[in-house]
């Protein structure tokens, strides 16, 4: 999987701008937004590069802490019940750093993904368009407004 990730990136690292240029034709927008720019795009790519080479960072720490942290639980013979405690506390956090790291990563990479296939910007759930402005916001979006608020609500 890592080796994937890696080649999705780094291939999408050097798009040339008349690439740019035919992505930004393909992508749909709301009705009252004017199409995506070449130099939307590739702010929009840079974000999620650099929000993939982040998350990949994090989640490699975060691994690096939790693999430290039960190696030195094996040696917790005389720990009472509150440092016991501590340290699953510990490990529970490390825990939800790296799943949290783990989905960031994979949300960034899918938006990538999809940015390169020209499909970038349609909602998962309605095929609708999930608009510029939420998506220069949040660039990992896969849904519109709507639908979010209706995941959110259930």
């Amino acid at each position: 999987m890592k080796s994937t990730s890696a080649k999705s990136t780094s291939a999408a690292g050097s798009t040339t701008p008349a690439r740019a240029g035919r992505l930004a034709e393909r992508l749909r927008v709301k009705d009252d937004e004017s199409p995506w720019s070449e130099a939307e795009i590739k702010e929009v790519r840079a974000i999620l590069l650099e929000e993939i080479q982040v998350h990949r960072q994090e989640l490699e720490l975060a691994e690096q802490e939790l693999d430290d942290l039960l190696r030195a639980s094996s040696d917790g013979a005389g720990d009472d019940q509150a440092d016991a405690g501590a340290k699953t506390a510990e490990r529970v956090h490390e825990i939800a750093l790296a799943a949290n790291s783990r989905a960031g990563l994979a949300q960034a990479e899918h938006a990538l993904e999809q940015l390169e296939a020209g499909t970038y910007g349609i909602c998962e759930n309605c095929g609708n368009p999930i608009g510029k402005l939420r998506l220069q916001a949040r660039p990992r979006a896969t849904l519109c407004m709507t639908c979010q608020e209706k995941q959110a609500r259930h």
